[in-house]
């Protein structure tokens, strides 16, 4: 199994990245909070690499952390979560944020996540709720500056790649920045994530 992938980064979108190592591109699927920190294309990466591995598919899922990996182990392990939602579900809140939500039992807040019912949302807490690594100090704050529109259409991208509907992701897209969400691409995408109808 690949654990691990060291190489040059291709190409990168907000749910993928292209590594290229010993002459071969490895399609990986990546989550939100992995995008956001990526170099940029033609640099050096290292990914932590989970291969799932199916019938009919050999599916590599890519973190820049060991955090990001080990807790889309755990999302994995929830009966009803496969790695597609497990990777929407790390997109959809920062890595502090879901620890905190699943140790606090908050279902309200992560079936805000596209895709997590309340059925999902109670597995999540019920079987992960004493499996949560520890997260020290408080939720990170976020900075405000005006939004570019190379990363617009990043969050745009992200939106659409998670299930929202064009028109509905524009409009939360356009409301987040008109409420002051920061320019960077990932407290931007969470903003208009939670905006999404």
């Amino acid at each position: 199994m690949i654990a691990l992938l060291r190489g040059i980064l291709i190409e990168k979108h907000p749910n993928q990245a292209i590594v290229e190592a010993g002459g071969v591109g490895y399609d990986v699927t990546i989550p939100v909070s992995t995008f956001t920190h990526l170099p940029g294309t033609g640099a050096e990466v290292r990914l932590r690499i989970h291969t799932h591995v199916r019938e009919d598919a050999l599916s590599l899922y890519g973190f820049l952390t060991g955090e990001e990996k080990v807790l889309f182990e755990k999302l994995i392990s929830v009966s009803g979560i496969g790695p597609t939602l497990a990777i929407k579900v790390l997109s959809g809140v920062a890595v502090p944020e879901l620890i905190h939500a699943i140790i606090r039992g908050e279902v309200d807040r992560l079936v805000r996540i596209p895709g997590v019912g309340k059925k999902t949302a109670e597995r999540m807490v019920l079987e992960l709720r004493d499996k949560m690594p520890a997260v020290s100090g408080e939720l990170p704050e976020t900075p405000t500056t005006a939004a570019l529109s190379a990363v617009d259409q990043d969050v745009l991208s992200a939106l659409l790649n998670l299930g929202c509907a064009r028109p509905q992701a524009e409009a939360a897209v356009r409301k987040a920045k008109s409420a002051g969400a920061p320019a960077d691409f990932e407290p931007l995408f969470r903003r208009a994530l939670e905006l999404v109808r």
